[in-house]
């Protein structure tokens, strides 16, 4: 009998045993399963949030089928307690435990809404934006200058918020100048600025930002990506080049982005400057004559005058043979690429084509004919 008994035990308990291994099977795959979500989400987890909480906001949202599960195997992963206050898009399809690693990982928001303050030659600018998670893409809410005085409501409100995120653009041939002036009125950054970074040494891009980050600290930043930059493309240059040092051939890139914005003029317009360089031609471009006028501080809003063509400084290349003395904006990488490994041609001059590009000539009298098609569509805008 009590062998009879004992066996019943061990039977029951071996079925028990593989009714667990399958109830944890089954959590398993149904934690690291695909999702419900037709659409992503933006998950919102504030500060002092719990695993139960989110669990509970997420089936609400119907992103998970079981809040159980999800906190399980957040328990059994040691992630409980390692949330992240802040906005989390939960993309269409996501399973448990990608959400899991989304709100555990930490980093910066990955949707809500975002501030950009935009630096460009000619006007800067604050986007608020924010991010549509079923498509992924923001959409602006505001815009307006942050140095005119005229600052939104909805600005105030999202600067009180702790998952805001901060974003610094900064355009290709802005000038030093320009960004340490647009930084001083960026009111989500601290710190004095002592000097203005030297002409050409601040990296176009765009860059992350917290609250309460020091101005110096940013410029620096973009002061070594700029040496990175110009320093990877000074080793991978061009040979026969007509520079010295890296310095010089950052001067050309400064003249280049003022030259031109279209990506694929980029490499002809410096193959232009440097065949001048080495057949010593000057180089008789008016950006370097702008920039020895305002010293890089805002936009000549007028066109050159004859006296100032004609006037003696270190940047009229009507005047001087050479490069100038330093650059005269911050070039972005490809104009730095453009300089450094420009394309083989034997071209000598450009001018305006009216599309917003540049006809360019061999010679001296290609290059009168395409002037004077230039001068006629200029009289045709101006007849209209």
């Amino acid at each position: 009998m009590w062998k009879h008994m004992v066996s019943n035990a061990l039977s029951l308990l071996i079925v028990a045993l593989i009714a667990v291994a399958g109830a944890i099977g089954w959590g398993v795959n149904a934690y690291r399963a695909e999702g419900p979500l037709t659409a992503g989400i933006c998950l919102r987890v504030e500060p002092g949030s719990t695993m139960v909480g989110v669990a509970n906001d997420l089936e609400a949202q119907g992103a998970v089928t079981s809040p159980r599960i999800l906190r399980m195997g957040a328990d059994y992963t040691d992630k409980s307690g390692a949330l992240k206050a802040g906005s989390f898009r939960v993309p269409e399809g996501a399973s448990m435990e990608e959400i899991v690693d989304l709100v555990t990982r930490g980093g910066q928001s990955t949707c809500g809404t975002e501030v950009v303050y935009r630096i460009g030659v000619r006007a800067k600018q604050i986007q608020l934006r924010e991010l549509d998670p079923a498509t992924n893409r923001f959409e602006i809410d505001a815009e307006f200058d942050p140095a005119a005085g005229d600052v939104p409501e909805s600005y105030t409100q999202v600067r009180g918020q702790a998952d805001t995120r901060y974003r610094i653009a900064v355009a290709e041939g802005v000038t030093s100048w320009q960004i340490v002036d647009a930084l001083r009125a960026a009111d989500f950054l601290k710190g004095d600025v002592a000097e203005v970074p030297a002409e050409g040494t601040l990296a176009p891009d765009s860059y992350e930002v917290s609250p309460g980050d020091s101005r110096a600290n940013l410029l620096a930043r973009m002061e070594a990506r700029q040496d990175e930059r110009l320093a990877a493309a000074w080793e991978d240059r061009s040979g026969d080049l007509p520079y010295d040092t890296p310095e010089e051939a950052l001067i050309m890139a400064s003249i280049v982005e003022k030259e031109t914005g279209v990506p694929d003029e980029r490499g002809r317009v410096a193959s232009v400057f440097i065949n001048r360089l080495e057949q010593g031609m000057r180089l008789q471009t008016d950006p370097t004559v702008i920039y020895g006028i305002t010293n890089g501080e805002g936009v000549l809003e007028r066109g050159l005058r004859r006296s100032e063509l004609d006037a003696a400084t270190p940047y009229n290349t009507y005047v001087i043979d050479g490069l100038p003395p330093t650059p005269i904006a911050n070039p972005g990488l490809e104009a730095i690429r453009a300089a450094l490994a420009p394309e083989q041609t034997d071209l000598l001059y450009f001018v305006a084509d009216g599309t917003g590009g540049h006809a360019f000539a061999r010679t001296l009298e290609e290059h009168n004919a395409n002037v004077a098609r230039w001068r006629r569509i200029e009289a045709e805008g101006a007849g209209q």
